[in-house]
């Protein structure tokens, strides 16, 4: 499904620049599935709203279909996480991703090809936040 959402992504003229190995992880919130997550580069001209505007028409091309329960099972979830250009906040899209910070299944994959990237609200890398996620805690008594 991943990558048949890339080659609809080159199709419509947005070029692949990278693309992170796909990881499975255990579900946010109440699905019981498991997820294939991964991450790319892309290179177009359109801007993040545009982009989602094609993600959205993909998604929808490969089989996922509207409403329903938030965070249940789906075919497909494509989203603009980072973007060359900054911060960007527009009607149903603010880049970076408010939530990206906190999700290793974003962060792992994009560490995986865009480890140098900064957030540009932190100002932290890719490989900053994914360590500062995962870093071993001590246990609360």
């Amino acid at each position: 499904m991943l990558a048949a959402a890339l080659a609809r992504l080159e199709a419509e003229g947005v070029a692949v620049v990278a693309r992170a190995p796909v990881l499975l992880t255990e579900p946010v919130g109440p699905s019981l599935r498991r997820y294939a997550n991964s991450a790319a580069i892309v290179e177009t001209a359109l801007d993040p709203e545009a982009l989602l505007t094609a993600l959205k028409r993909i998604e929808r091309a490969l089989g996922r279909r509207p409403g329903g329960q938030r965070w249940t099972a789906r075919v497909l979830d494509l989203d603009v996480v980072l973007w060359s250009g900054g911060a960007f906040a527009g009607p149903g899209l603010t880049v970076p991703h408010p939530r990206f910070r906190e999700r290793g299944f974003v962060l792992a994959p994009a560490a995986a090809i865009a480890a140098a990237w900064r957030d540009p609200i932190t100002g932290l890398t890719v490989r900053h936040l994914h360590a500062r996620l995962t870093r071993p805690r001590p246990v609360r008594r």
